[in-house]
């Protein structure tokens, strides 16, 4: 299960300033599997919740950013962290400014356009008990989810996907007048195409390599089980034979063809953004949404762990895991596996839980952390 490549990214300093739960808060970070312990409330998820923010988006909570400054604090808040990212050693920051709406971002103290640059430095995955229900939950969930595992290996992605939105929500707005200029809609249907088939084709593209992934390395894996995973929707299903431009021409005439069917809807029918990640339990070929709580929780650790695997094959380093209550619903067996499986991929992992004891098991030169009050101390 071991995984070669370049030196994994790894954080080994972060520091608070008025974020969340911490008016300051500064640790030096020891080991490679890191776990944060203590009871619910007492600011554990805030610490992945500030890390997951050295990337694009809203973070593992994805939060609007004016809920995130401290109470009763400036109003505004920090975060800054430094470690060895895929370029070298670097200097990461995010911030919100008081009376501000939009972060800042630093990358070697210098600013940077967005928090999009960041992933030049660094690629993370995660989980959280809100995906507990992933399988069981709306497509949209699942479609959000896939995106950030596509995400940690194409950087464009996130781009392209927000212009994909933008374009549709323009296309619906025109469809709202009936006396729209026809030529304003073939314009932005045929942005519409363009991006709609790079972001199926991304996403089709991740879906493949994980599944192929998961089935080769079942053993490897085990006791979590591998997962068969398809992604269903006209575009993927035409991608799969045809080339991205033949599909591109059919969307784009499926889209002028569907006007009044959408107008009527108020919505697009047809696209990606209608598309769903289908997930099979593979040991017992089970549909993942009708098998147990405990089941559907190591399906989805199985499906991260190969991703994660998947991303240090093709970019050389595995990314660093945000793992929010992982070993809530895992029995003995599987908790130990879990450590000696992020153990053996070599990422920097950040893990969260009630009680030390659930961390028992971590190799000795990795850290549980207690939490309590605002303080964050070495368990002994």
């Amino acid at each position: 299960m071991a995984v070669s490549g370049g030196a994994a990214p790894r954080l080994a300093r972060l520091r608070l300033t008025d974020f969340r739960s911490y008016a300051t808060f500064d640790l030096s970070i020891e080991g490679r599997l890191v776990a944060f312990a203590g009871p619910n409330g007492a600011g554990k998820t805030n610490i992945l919740e500030a890390i997951s923010l050295l990337g694009p988006g809203r973070g593992i909570r994805r939060a609007q950013i004016m809920a995130m400054p401290r109470k009763s604090g400036s109003g505004g808040f920090a975060i800054n962290a430094e470690g060895d990212g895929l370029l070298g050693p670097v200097m990461l920051a995010t911030a919100l400014q008081p009376g501000q709406t939009a972060r800042l971002c630093r990358i070697d103290r210098e600013p940077v356009a967005g928090a999009g640059r960041f992933l030049e430095h660094l690629s993370m995955l995660w989980l959280t008990p809100d995906q507990d229900g992933l399988f069981r939950g709306a497509a949209g969930e699942r479609r959000r989810f896939l995106d950030r595992l596509v995400l940690a290996i194409d950087a464009g992605h996130a781009s392209r996907a927000n212009a994909f939105e933008l374009a549709l929500r323009h296309r619906n707005r025109l469809l709202e007048d009936e006396r729209s200029d026809p030529h304003w809609l073939d314009a932005i249907e045929r942005e519409i195409a363009e991006l709609g088939v790079a972001v199926a084709a991304a996403r089709r593209e991740t879906v493949l390599r994980l599944d192929a992934l998961g089935q080769s390395e079942a053993a490897a894996i085990a006791p979590f089980p591998f997962a068969v995973l398809t992604l269903e929707g006209d575009i993927e299903e035409r991608l799969s034979g045809q080339k991205a431009p033949e599909v591109e021409d059919w969307f784009r005439e499926a889209l002028r063809d569907n006007r009044w069917r959408d107008r009527q809807a108020g919505r697009t029918l047809i696209g990606p953004q209608a598309s769903d990640l289908a997930v099979t339990h593979g040991p017992k070929g089970e549909i993942a949404a009708l098998c147990s709580t405990g089941e559907q929780k190591a399906l989805l650790i199985g499906v991260v762990l190969a991703q994660a695997r998947l991303i240090a094959q093709m970019c050389g380093a595995p990314p660093i895991l945000l793992l929010d209550e992982v070993a809530a619903h895992l029995d003995e067996v599987r908790r130990a596996a879990l450590f000696e499986m992020l153990d053996a991929l070599g990422a920097q992992s950040f893990m969260t839980g009630t009680d030390a004891s659930l961390f028992a098991a971590l190799p000795k030169r990795d850290r549980c952390y207690k939490v309590q009050d605002g303080l964050v101390k070495f368990e002994v």
